[in-house]
């Protein structure tokens, strides 16, 4: 048993810790079982969402969390999955560049015009 405050209160919290992630290791597991009894897109979902939430308290870490979300997903035969309708691949062609009717021409640069200097006669 501990002796210190802080080591009293932290084994108080740890008991309050491991009872929530017991709860909600359990969910996962039944959610879990669920699905692998009865595939299908609705318990696919709550399963994934409880796996979620355990991977989010740590109590399974990220790689087990996708691991066992791969496993309940090839499950679900693809004709029960949600079919999506195919897009037809459209090519939209850009419509080509019609020549201009108006003809541009270049411009000869305009010369500038030179102003006479007055011619200033000293007397």
């Amino acid at each position: 048993m501990p002796i210190l405050d802080n080591a009293k209160k932290a084994l108080r919290a740890s008991k309050r810790k491991t009872a929530y992630n017991q709860v909600v290791k359990s969910r996962t597991k039944t959610a879990i079982v669920l699905m692998r009894k009865n595939p299908s897109m609705e318990l696919l979902s709550e399963a994934y969402k409880a796996i979620d939430k355990a991977v989010k308290r740590n109590i399974y870490q990220a790689n087990k969390g996708a691991r066992m979300k791969a496993q309940l997903a090839k499950l679900v035969k693809p004709t029960k999955l949600a079919a999506k309708p195919k897009l037809a691949k459209k090519i939209a062609k850009k419509p080509a560049k019609k020549a201009s009717a108006k003809k541009i021409t270049k411009k000869a640069p305009a010369k500038k015009a030179v102003s006479p200097k007055k011619k200033v006669v000293k007397k």
